[in-house]
């Protein structure tokens, strides 16, 4: 059991590892030659140049000015000085509702660490219970813990009594940010600049028609339905194989830039083999060899291009439709189009550079089977992954590694050894193995078939805190008390899971506060500090650019990964309220996660990162349902460990807690959800109203022309067929069936009968 000695030396290196990485990055951050990787957000914006154009041949690589490095910590204070209502349209609502997440912890969890160690630590360490107990072992940390509190003492009412506190203070701040949220989402869109999403609807499931094609089914449905709204449309194709190849040859153009450079500067023709990665295989002249090779692959390209165009079965039942007004869009996305509710499925199309186009090419119909089928092995995956969670905790346990391995027992007695071991490699394994996990579930969301990347996060998010809720934070208390106290768990009944779950939290709190010190402060101050793409940018700068495009792809500004970082918030916010009446001696650590990572992500956010889309915070009602989730989850498990106390009088007190809590997620989801699913009408009349009085020779046909074509393609190569022209400039003409003769109106009546 780690005692505040460990904790303190844990808390010295992971403090001393924080320091160095912000020096480090301060330093770096100076650097001329390093400006394009710590402030590539200025330079995508065009109002930032390099300055190793310029200067002293010494001052373009080096920064010689000294008085630089006495003021470099300012960006701490820069950091914070952009107002919200300008960082909104410097980044985006998107990044800026992800950085009030941390300030929502902060928001809630102060406060409750104030009053709980203003009441509950002296309630805690003024009971003596572990101190009466024989042949014990704890430490300074568990005193100041419930478990210091005798079983059925009236003090007991005092956590109850905080807790009712603590839960009312967490949802009167999540409603007014609930509420906050939810305005600055309609001033973005009503203030957004015309998109191409803004009139496109995504339609899904087109049925098949016998006589026409999917074009032309698309366009004369729509003008028969939308007659005044409908502009145009684009078919999606599965173009999967041709993206592959799209790929594959850039990736080998790459090569032959790095080879092309290096006989530049060598004078000498580079060689390379042949085999897997250039290892083996007959050598060759590289420049020849990756020459003959993409001229080989333009040539499958090219084929695989006209196959794609030419051959109706590469051609989806779906299509991006796009209409004169987003007041026709949002009627189009909003309403059902069918009388059979399975076929012409809307929903609001993502930005063209939120598109995940792979997924378009999957058939409707097997979405529910391959959800189905990734929610069975993401059970499997979250129960399985218990294994190695129970090894990590093996680490937190000494007399575990000297069962293990006796001949490290001289080792492991030095104090210094000792503490190492419980106060620090714990939380390093746990990051180690968690570290790959967040590809594992982005794999299982694209396999499910979600057509946008925002969806695709937002759907790893859930995934990823669901993993962390059952593995780190209760697969950790189980299983760390399982390891000290095995024969005793293994004996109690099913029915008693509850209650042990409940007694070991206040067991596990030093390994959560090692973890806190590990990931939340070396982890986040590592985040700034960039090494992996400062490496990266400096090798691509050295092998392949030649030109200031190229350079400008080498800065890889990297953007907020929502479905890992948010999943991380929730976990310690989770932590900050379990434990928060249980041992308030963690919330300090906490605090620190959040004040620490609000700044260094005001920071990112300003200077590095540039979003791959913008959802206008579609993703705030999945935060809020899972902070409803962790104050649930709390009062349950704190139930449990009041049942241990023979509080049974009082316990029930705190049954009506979960049910009021649910109660007002349901009214927080009645009140402002729909702000984060439907466009008002009222809204989009008044915007299209402003764009035609604004721009009255607006040509939306060609601002929409090419926006939902796919990348693979270039513009005007999708050639549209004669008819369909034709049926834009004069919407009556008659359908190409033969096998229904009566009019357009009547027969897509017909169809959608049969159908």
């Amino acid at each position: 059991m780690a005692t505040l000695k460990d904790i303190g030396l844990a808390a010295a290196i992971n403090l001393l590892s924080a320091f160095a990485f912000l020096v480090g990055f301060a330093i770096l951050r100076l650097q001329p030659v390093n400006d394009r990787v710590y402030f590539p957000k200025w330079y995508r914006k065009g109002v930032r140049s390099s300055p190793t154009r310029s200067g002293a041949f010494g001052n373009k690589f080096v920064n010689l000015d000294c008085r630089t490095y006495l003021r470099f910590l300012n960006w701490m204070p820069d950091a914070l000085k952009m107002p919200e209502s300008e960082l909104i349209e410097h980044a985006g609502l998107d990044s800026v509702v992800y950085i009030r997440i941390y300030l929502f912890g902060l928001k809630v969890l102060v406060p409750l660490a104030v009053l709980a160690f203003m009441v509950l630590v002296p309630v805690n360490w003024t009971g003596q219970t572990l101190e009466r107990i024989k042949n014990l072992t704890f430490s300074d940390i568990d005193k100041l813990s419930i478990s210091n509190v005798p079983a059925g003492s009236k003090r007991l009412y005092a956590h109850i009594a905080m807790f009712y506190l603590f839960t009312l203070w967490t949802c009167y701040v999540l409603h007014e940010e609930y509420k906050k949220i939810a305005a600055m989402r309609l001033r973005f869109l009503a203030s957004e600049n015309r998109r191409p999403d803004q009139f496109t609807v995504l339609v899904r499931n087109i049925p098949p028609d016998p006589d026409e094609s999917v074009s032309e089914h698309v366009e004369h449905f729509f003008c028969v339905n939308h007659p005044d709204q409908y502009l145009t449309h684009q078919v999606v194709y599965n173009a999967n194989k041709l993206a592959e190849f799209v790929a594959k040859k850039k990736s080998l153009q790459n090569w032959l830039t790095y080879y092309k450079n290096k006989y530049e500067r060598k004078s000498t023709k580079p060689t390379t083999k042949t085999g897997f990665w250039g290892l083996w295989g007959t050598q060759v002249d590289a420049i020849d060899y990756y020459t003959a090779e993409i001229e080989k692959l333009t040539e499958e390209e090219n084929k695989e291009r006209a196959r794609v165009i030419n051959d109706p079965n590469c051609i989806i039942p779906a299509a991006f439709v796009s209409f004169k007004s987003r007041w026709g869009a949002a009627v189009c996305a909003q309403t059902q189009l069918s009388s059979n509710p399975t076929i012409w499925l809307t929903e609001w199309a993502p930005e063209p550079c939120d598109i995940y186009w792979d997924n378009l090419s999957i058939p409707y119909v097997d979405l529910t089977i391959r959800r189905l089928l990734m929610g069975v092995a993401f059970f499997f995956l979250t129960f399985f992954f218990m294994i190695p969670i129970a090894f990590v905790q093996s680490l937190a346990n000494i007399e575990g590694i000297q069962k293990v391995l006796p001949f490290l027992k001289p080792l492991i007695d030095k104090d210094s050894v000792k503490s190492i071991i419980q106060g620090f490699l714990p939380g390093i394994a746990l990051k180690i193995f968690l570290s790959v996990l967040p590809m594992i579930l982005m794999a299982m969301s694209k396999i499910e078939g979600f057509a946008s990347l925002s969806s695709l996060e937002r759907r790893s998010a859930g995934k990823f805190y669901l993993f962390i809720l059952v593995n780190m934070f209760i697969g950790n208390i189980i299983t760390g008390t399982a390891l000290q106290q095995l024969k005793a768990f293994l004996n109690q009944p099913p029915t008693e899971i509850p209650k042990i779950i409940g007694v070991s939290i206040p067991m596990r709190a030093t390994f959560f506060i090692t973890y806190i010190m590990v990931d939340g402060w070396a982890g986040i101050a590592a985040e700034i500090l960039r090494l992996v793409p400062l490496v990266i940018y400096h090798l691509k700068n050295t092998f392949l650019v030649k030109t200031d495009q190229d350079r400008d792809e080498a800065m890889n500004p990297g953007y907020l990964q929502f479905a890992t970082s948010e999943p991380r918030i929730q976990f310690y916010f989770l932590l900050g309220f379990v434990y928060a009446v249980v041992t308030p001696i963690l919330l300090p650590f906490i605090i620190v996660f959040f004040s620490f990572s609000y700044m260094v992500f005001r920071h990112q956010v300003i200077n590095v990162y540039n979003q791959m889309y913008e959802s206008g915070a579609a993703f705030w009602p999945d935060v809020h349902r899972r902070f409803i989730m962790n104050v649930v989850v709390s009062q349950l498990l704190m139930m449990g460990l009041l049942s241990t106390k023979n509080a049974e009088i009082s316990t029930p007190l705190l049954i009506p807690l979960p049910i009021l809590t649910i109660w007002f997620h349901v009214y927080c989801k009645g009140r402002f959800q729909s702000a984060f699913v439907t466009f008002p009408l009222q809204d989009a009349m008044v915007k299209d109203t402003l764009e035609r009085a604004t721009e009255p020779n607006l040509n939306m046909r060609s601002y929409i022309k090419d926006a939902y074509v796919h990348p693979v393609f270039k513009a005007g190569e999708l050639e549209r067929p004669l008819v369909v022209d034709e049926e834009e400039n004069h919407p009556l003409v008659q359908t190409k069936r033969t096998s229904h003769m009566n009019s357009k109106h009547e027969s897509y009546v017909n169809s959608d009968t049969d159908s």
